[in-house]
């Protein structure tokens, strides 16, 4: 979408010109997963499908809201004074959750605004729509009101409002990668700390390919809490003898020595997922930096048979496209990618190969689940940023 188009369709549903346009990234995570609130590395990238946004200041108290992927909901009123959750405000709760977090941080916010939001993100993708939103609802308000805001705060406030206003109990990883993004860059994480690094991202004559097995994923509505439950009560039995916050804190080999103290075997698969993952991450770094993109293919491949294993976040349709896809030929590796439980998956796959690869996955793909996959080239690309002014 251009910014002609932007401003084009936010002026035919409030009629009146915007005062910006903006536009905010989804996310694929090359490795880690299910590290973020584990206290591990992750190494996620910011993508040129995402959410853009248009928007103008208002001389009330009012918000309003119009989605282009929901314009059956029309215009959804708010009154900036009542930021609360309500259920029938459908999508509009993330960018409410973001505005009241604002306004408590101390960030004058004192009128109203038209905001018209469109994405090019698949729908329960799991590449991050929520996040993305958030950022984009952070910056339109950072623009407008002149805000004096550092990234990583408005990084923040996008967690704040998953984990305390939508109650999805996730990490940092989603915000910090639409928020952070660099061209070209991927974004290797420490989670506890929040240090990071842009590493460069040369994959050589190849691509990444975004699978979406078009199953749906509910992220609040999955196992994912009770995923994350599971590490925590596993970290309280280790801490019987250690003196550890989280499993980021464990490498392989501490863990192995000290994995009898896990009563439940669950609990024992998920905790070993979240340390190797955890390694597996920072040897995937290693592997890029030096080149080796066989053996950070061959990484990206254990981290999908652990997290079908050991974390057993999968199902069907996700192990159809990475099993398949190991088959192809010209594939370096092939996994999951976000949350789990429908969602995506991602492939790197030579640059000459793409065509045969989205044939024959996807041949084999319909054939056992009854419809067919989705497959697009993910370019990595910058973080949420203001697109024009007027």
């Amino acid at each position: 979408m251009d910014i002609q188009e932007l401003q084009q369709a936010f002026s035919a549903v409030f009629n009146a010109e915007a005062d910006a346009t903006f536009f905010s990234p989804g996310r694929i995570n090359l490795i880690g997963e299910h590290t973020d609130y584990n206290g591990g590395h992750v190494f996620p990238a910011a993508i040129t499908i995402g959410t853009y946004g248009a928007a103008r200041k208002r001389d009330d108290q009012t918000l309003r809201f119009y989605s282009a992927n929901f314009e059956d909901l029309g215009i959804i009123e708010v009154d900036l004074n009542n930021l609360v959750f309500d259920k029938k405000d459908n999508w509009t709760n993330y960018a409410k959750g973001v505005l009241k977090f604002l306004k408590e941080a101390g960030h004058t916010i004192d009128f109203g605004m038209d905001i018209y939001v469109y994405g090019n993100i698949p729908n329960g993708a799991g590449l991050s729509s929520s996040a993305s939103l958030e950022l984009l609802i952070g910056i339109i308000a950072e623009e407008l009101f002149a805000l004096k805001l550092e990234r990583i705060d408005l990084v923040k406030i996008g967690k704040q409002t998953e984990n305390n206003f939508i109650g999805v109990n996730s990490g940092i990883m989603d915000q910090f990668a639409i928020g952070m993004g660099a061209d070209n860059r991927a974004i290797y994480l420490d989670t506890n700390t929040l240090e990071y690094d842009l590493v460069p991202l040369d994959l050589g004559d190849n691509v990444i390919v975004i699978m979406n097995t078009n199953k749906r994923r509910e992220l609040a509505d999955s196992k994912y809490n009770e995923r994350r439950s599971e590490c925590e009560m596993a970290v309280e039995e280790l801490n019987t003898v250690l003196d550890i916050k989280t499993l980021g804190e464990l490498d392989a080999k501490a863990f192995d020595e000290y994995a009898y103290l896990i009563k439940d075997e669950n609990r024992l698969k998920r905790a070993r997922h979240a340390v190797l993952e955890n390694q597996r991450t920072l040897e995937a770094r290693e592997a890029l930096a030096a080149g080796d993109l066989e053996r950070f293919g061959r990484l990206v491949n254990a981290s999908h048979v652990s997290l079908e294993h050991d974390y057993e976040v999968t199902g069907i349709e996700l192990d159809t496209l990475a099993h398949t896809a190991w088959e192809q030929e010209g594939v370096l590796g092939a996994r999951m990618t976000g949350a789990g439980f429908g969602g995506c998956g991602i492939a790197i796959v030579a640059k000459d190969k793409v065509d045969q690869f989205k044939e024959n996955v996807g041949k084999i793909y319909t054939e056992k689940i009854g419809y067919a996959p989705d497959f697009y080239i993910a370019e990595v690309a910058g973080g949420s940023r203001v697109l024009s002014r007027k």
